[in-house]
């Protein structure tokens, strides 16, 4: 599910929005204070998110690595952002925000989103901004959801984010941190794609 910009509630507390948001019938985005509701996906958005965490999830059987849908709340530590990305993958132990309910993620090594109209900046440029911030995360993959478009970016060594894009059914993205490479046949199978 994508963030729309626009502001839910007046400023409150990273308590106060957490509290609200595990009893609310819709989800929302948290930042510096401000709550922002979330909005609905479309059909092709749905079918491209499904497909991804699929394949990722059959790719990633054989190892330590779990992958999450858009239901599982994330936490950026280092800045304060509460989002639910459209896929997370960790490797490894989950790690959790330190309370009872465990239900806020600290640990992505791979987030994805998958763009639409209204978010797709949002999610290239604001999103990327704070996602970096996460000392675990390795690749962030940003998937076009009517054209078999993928752009990657991958961390490397000294804190610099290599970019790729990858386009058409044949292509394949290589994901080396967690060790699977992702065909984008897979992500758009069923997929109504635009001429």
């Amino acid at each position: 599910m994508s963030a729309a910009r626009q502001l839910a509630f007046p400023a409150v507390s990273p308590e106060e929005y957490l509290a609200t948001e595990r009893t609310a019938s819709f989800k929302s985005e948290y930042y510096k204070g401000e709550v922002y509701a979330m909005a609905g996906a479309s059909n092709a958005h749905n079918l491209v998110n499904l497909n991804t965490g699929t394949a990722l999830n059959i790719a990633l059987r054989e190892r330590d690595c779990t992958v999450r849908v858009s239901d599982q709340r994330l936490q950026v530590k280092e800045n304060g952002l509460y989002t639910y990305p459209d896929l997370s993958v960790v490797c490894g132990p989950p790690q959790f925000a330190p309370d009872k309910y465990l239900d806020t993620l600290l640990n992505p090594i791979l987030l994805a989103e998958v763009l639409s109209k209204s978010t797709g900046e949002y999610d290239r440029v604001g999103k990327f901004f704070l996602y970096k911030d996460i000392p675990t995360l390795r690749h962030y993959l940003l998937i076009e959801s009517t054209q078999p478009i993928v752009r990657l970016a991958t961390w490397r060594e000294p804190k610099v984010w290599a970019f790729d894009t990858f386009e058409g059914l044949a292509a394949v993205v290589p994901l080396p941190a967690i060790g699977v490479e992702l065909a984008l046949a897979d992500i758009y199978r069923k997929v109504p794609l635009a001429q």
